[in-house]
């Protein structure tokens, strides 16, 4: 291991006294010192070991797993290594840091995995089995052989493969390339869903503002009537006792109304 990371040489020499307020960071670093040290001190001390475990990890991960977010998790396993870490069980503490920070990152990856055991165990006995039969046959596996290797039927095959089928990952803030050798990420290109097109806007805008011209060449009743029914939210009956008249009466007028201004938008569409 790099001299960085290695223990320090024990010596003699001890405090009389350790500071209450180092608690389990003193405990660990009276075999390594021969004075008081902080919490955060010990951290500093060994961040080197979280980036040698975060970069042998890495090596086996896809791209899109970003290492500065593995190596926060790892500061997390090495912070509960400082503080959990006892010297009477024999063992240095670099080499139970690395178990802690190792292990801290499998969880994180584990966390983050997107394939089920499930599929991720389906798509191993299929690699075994292409192996095992290309290793017996000497040319590649035929469909059939690996089915027939694993005792599946032709739907079920279908049905693991579908399963155990990879997924690409794309890092969309990552730019992107083009003849030049340079482009925009993906996350500028790709459309968002949730925004409206500037052309749709546009012509929103436009027939918001025809529907208003053809509202304001209402009679003033009707005109009334579907402020009071859309924009005040009242109902038929109260708008109904409002003008004096019947509710029937009311919902007759909004109809014929809406129709009108319909007619009207229609109009000044054909123009």
């Amino acid at each position: 291991m790099n001299s960085v990371l290695s223990e320090p040489a024990t010596t003699a020499a001890e405090p009389t006294q350790a500071p209450a307020t180092a608690g389990a960071a003193w405990r660990v670093y009276q075999t390594v010192s021969t004075g008081p040290v902080s919490e955060n001190e010990l951290i500093e001390r060994y961040l080197p070991l979280v980036r040698n475990v975060v970069d042998r990890i890495k090596i086996n991960l896809p791209a899109h797993v970003d290492a500065d977010d593995l190596y926060s998790v790892g500061i997390t396993g090495l912070l509960a290594a400082v503080r959990k870490y006892d010297p009477s069980q024999n063992t240095t503490f670099a080499g139970y840091a690395n178990t802690r920070i190792r292990g801290a990152i499998l969880d994180e990856l584990r966390r983050m995995d997107w394939c089920p055991r499930r599929a991720r165990a389906k798509a191993k006995k299929i690699k075994e089995s292409i192996n095992t039969i290309e290793q017996r046959v000497k040319r590649a596996a035929s469909e059939e052989e690996i089915r027939a290797e694993l005792g599946l039927s032709a739907k079920d095959y279908a049905k693991w493969v579908e399963e155990s089928r990879p997924v690409c990952f794309v890092a969309i803030d990552q730019p992107g390339e083009n003849e030049e050798g340079g482009g925009a990420s993906l996350h500028e290109i790709i459309a968002d869903q949730s925004e409206i097109p500037v052309r749709d806007r546009l012509e929103q805008e436009e027939l918001m503002q025809l529907v208003a011209r053809c509202i304001e060449a209402l009679p003033p009743i009707p005109r009334k009537i579907l402020a009071m029914y859309y924009h005040e939210n009242l109902r038929l009956a109260e708008i109904a006792a409002v003008f004096s008249l019947t509710e029937s009466r009311i919902c007759q007028i909004h109809s014929q109304t809406v129709l009108s201004l319909r007619a009207m938008i229609q109009r000044e569409r054909d123009r």
